[in-house]
């Protein structure tokens, strides 16, 4: 059965933050809360829970995880980013955007796309999230808490704990999130292309 843990949406409490991270850093799957939905999320080289989360979301291997970062400056080291990205990046981030970038050397083959070589990142700006990146010191794999059939994430902690008991280790309780994804932006060329309009504003990204 799960844990639950209720988490102060602007100042999250350290000592639950540093639980959270030990149950991630062993293998946990945990639910928490982002700038623009919930969010299932795991350790980066962690096979077995990449495994559990693909079995609760019935996503297949061409599924693309996100690596969720503390900074622009860790997105620097997982993904190529040229001069024009680096500016546009540095003034959208933190906030309600994945993009779509070249993968380096540093990100696991298995969640690059395999013919592009891309993977998505993003910096949240939720506190919950900030703090958990902060104490884990790496990125955290994740995808959107969307079940299987449903169009819409799930926004009820408590429904969520109820839901997923059984599937996960951690559910963090961090308040009403909303339900809008993230917008989405393929930067892994010179011209950046919106592949979904959610909660980002595009404007930036289409000249």
């Amino acid at each position: 059965m799960s844990q639950f843990f209720q988490i102060h949406p602007d100042n999250p409490q350290p000592r639950l933050i540093r639980h959270s991270v030990d149950i991630i850093r062993q293998g946990g799957v945990v639910v928490y809360p982002t700038d623009s939905a919930y969010a299932l999320g795991c350790h980066i080289g962690d096979k077995n829970a990449l495994d559990r989360i693909r079995r609760i979301r019935q996503l297949d291997d061409r599924h693309n995880f996100t690596l969720v970062c503390r900074d622009l400056s860790e997105i620097a080291t997982y993904a190529k980013v040229n001069n024009a990205a680096y500016r546009l990046l540095k003034h959208n981030t933190p906030g309600p955007y994945t993009f779509i970038l070249r993968a380096s050397s540093e990100v696991p083959r298995r969640l690059k796309h395999p013919k592009r070589k891309t993977v998505g990142l993003r910096v949240p700006q939720n506190s919950i999230a900030s703090a958990l990146l902060e104490d884990l010191n790496e990125p955290l794999m994740s995808v959107s808490l969307i079940l299987p059939g449903d169009e819409y994430p799930l926004i009820d902690p408590y429904d969520i704990r109820q839901t997923l008991e059984h599937d996960v280790d951690l559910v963090i309780d961090g308040g009403y999130c909303g339900m809008e994804a993230t917008t989405v932006v393929d930067m892994a060329d010179d011209t950046p292309l919106i592949l979904r309009v959610g909660k980002g504003d595009i404007a930036p990204f289409d000249d």
